[in-house]
């Protein structure tokens, strides 16, 4: 996969939607999808940070991206929906999914672990990309082939000690993924895989490890032609599988 090398045209025609666009991973792969033909629905909660990608998108010749500000912590089904009828209305297909977007708030032991502070891990972190998924599928199933990719982490494949609620919703990401996978498995043009990124220089990796030298870690722009690879057509038959970024 290191070795992967897309073309420049490799998703022009294709539109993608990537939460959690305005930092960290979600603006590199924001950028990277744009310059490789993508148009780029960029979904976070924070408008300037939105509006930042959308013009370093702009400034490096990409197609014009757009911007759809939402807050997962208190979106309702109906939001997705509406947002689904707005894509639909606006751009007709969704060729991509990228669920990026997550939060950690706090390492605990689950003795210590406060309700309200779980309920609104396990809302942004796992209902949403259920809700998100489920409103945009028709629009995935219009499009001549569609790629879903759940962004994952290896404390959502293995469980350590004081993750709580954010490791939860990271292995109910995976059971996700996996479900979702084998029931779109008949359809033939929907893919849908997980994709741990490793430590990377993000404000979540910063957050849980604050001791950390974050010059020593890969930039997120690493984990770009991962996502290139399982956006594109040369993921053809890539289907719910569990993927490690290797460096």
């Amino acid at each position: 996969m290191l070795d992967y090398t897309p073309p420049e045209d490799l998703l022009v025609g294709r539109t993608v939607l990537v939460t959690g666009a305005g930092d960290g991973i979600g603006r590199a792969v924001s950028k990277g999808l744009a310059a490789h033909g993508a148009t780029v629905v960029l979904l976070g909660r924070t408008l300037s940070k939105l509006e930042s990608v959308y013009d370093e998108i702009e400034a490096a010749g990409g197609p014009q991206p757009a911007i759809y500000p939402m807050n997962f912590e208190g979106a309702t089904e109906r939001d997705y929906l509406q947002l689904a009828e707005t894509l639909e209305r606006e751009l007709g297909t969704l060729e991509g999914l990228i669920h990026n977007a997550a939060q950690l708030r706090l390492l605990s032991r689950i003795d210590d672990y406060d309700a309200a502070t779980w309920y609104q891990v396990l809302q942004v972190n796992l209902n949403a990309p259920f809700m998100l998924t489920q409103a945009c599928l028709p629009l995935l199933r219009k499009a001549r082939e569609g790629s879903v990719v759940f962004m994952s982490d290896r404390v959502g494949r293995r469980g350590k000690a004081y993750w709580g609620a954010y490791g939860v919703s990271k292995f109910g990401l995976e059971g996700l993924m996996q479900i979702l996978a084998e029931e779109l498995s008949g359809d033939g043009h929907i893919r849908v895989n997980s994709l741990d990124p490793g430590p990377c220089r993000t404000s979540l990796r910063r957050y849980a490890y604050p001791g950390e030298d974050p010059h020593t870690l890969p930039s997120p722009d690493s984990v770009v032609p991962w996502l290139l690879w399982l956006l594109g057509p040369d993921s053809a038959g890539t289907n719910g599988q569990a993927l490690t970024v290797e460096r």
